[in-house]
């Protein structure tokens, strides 16, 4: 069995192993990592081999790290990357050239619209019917987004909502609530094999699925990197957070948001939410919280759009498509059942 990690912001991790009579056996570990005293490398081996091949991440990480020289230097690599290359193995997980994917990056619908399409092509990819693809969000109306599970009168103020035009909305994946004014923001959503992430916590597959969007945005000149569980981030403030939900049939959406030229201001008026995070952290002013694209690239938007998919495409293969008519069609069929109605907005009051 072969199984590979790329460790979010280190090396690749990568190994091969045997399963006999429920053992691992003939374990070996390579990588572009770097690991001092050389003979760490077979003390990782020896470890590793005999460990029963139902053993969890936790297991692993406590016999790799038992067996390793005193005085041990890793670098690009952890105890806790080799488990999960090891789990992905077992499970034979999938990686993303196994796909052919695609990127869809069309003209502007409603907020509720895109979150139908969330579900919907999520469902496809599931179904078969469509194949893993990375889709960029277009929309020129404000509006608030809120998490599935998140309480609509805890999160908006809905008199400063009508007031400065913000529909409020409701995703069907987790949460903290998105403030995404018109032409203001960088929203994608990734449609995936929940293959891809197999042996991989929660936590490790929010990394994973992002790490080609923080290259993108080094490519820019901007020193981005990933702070657990969900934040895009710099050192010079918060760029975005990420969100996923995963379907029965397989399937996983995740999806992120990154503001590119944020009214700091105004989304404390409109998101109560954040008036708690400015207090609890002794700030005045969201500004200086959240920082846009614009201010660390001097960029047009759709720039950075544009660098984002290079990337993508770059990294792991991609043709351009689009959403299909039959699709549209039943994004437009959930709003008018689900997405729109006064109950899926106000499932949590």
């Amino acid at each position: 069995m072969h199984g590979e990690y790329k460790v979010p912001g280190g090396k690749l991790v990568v190994v091969d192993l045997d399963v006999k009579d429920g053992t691992i056996t003939g374990f070996r570990l390579a990588g572009d990592f770097f690991l001092e005293p050389d003979d760490a490398l077979e003390a990782i081996d020896r470890a590793v081999n005999g460990l029963d091949a139902a053993s969890d991440t936790s297991t692993i990480v406590d016999a790799v790290k038992r067996g390793l020289p005193e005085g041990t230097t890793m670098l690009g690599v952890t105890a806790e990357a080799i488990a999960v290359a090891i789990r992905r193995s077992l499970s034979r997980a999938t990686d993303w050239r196994d796909y052919d994917w695609q990127i869809i990056h069309d003209g502007p619908v409603s907020p509720n619209v895109h979150l139908a399409l969330d579900q919907v092509l999520t469902e496809e990819v599931g179904a078969g019917r469509r194949g893993p693809t990375l889709r960029f969000w277009e929309w020129n109306e404000p509006a608030v987004v809120i998490g599935s599970f998140q309480s609509l009168k805890n999160e908006v103020d809905p008199e400063n909502a009508e007031k400065y035009g913000f529909q409020v909305v409701r995703r069907i994946s987790g949460g903290g609530a998105m403030f995404m004014d018109a032409d203001s923001i960088v929203t994608y959503s990734l449609y995936a094999p929940g293959d891809l992430v197999q042996g991989m916590s929660f936590a490790d597959s929010y990394a994973y699925l992002d790490e080609w969007v923080i290259t993108g945005l080094r490519s820019l000149g901007i020193d981005a990197f990933y702070q657990p569980l969900n934040d895009i981030t710099s050192a010079k403030g918060k760029i975005g957070g990420a969100a996923q939900k995963r379907l029965g049939n397989g399937a996983l959406l995740h999806h992120a948001t990154m503001s590119y030229d944020m009214d700091g201001e105004k989304m404390v008026q409109v998101l109560r939410i954040g008036r708690e995070k400015m207090s609890d952290k002794g700030t005045t002013s969201a500004a200086k919280r959240v920082d846009p694209l614009r201010s660390q690239t001097g960029l047009p938007r759709a720039e950075v759009i544009e660098r984002l998919k290079q990337t993508f495409a770059g990294l792991y293969g991609a043709t351009e498509g689009h959403v299909t008519a039959d699709e549209l069609a039943q994004a437009e069929e959930l709003v008018r059942t689900k997405f729109a109605t006064p109950e899926w907005l106000a499932r949590v009051p």
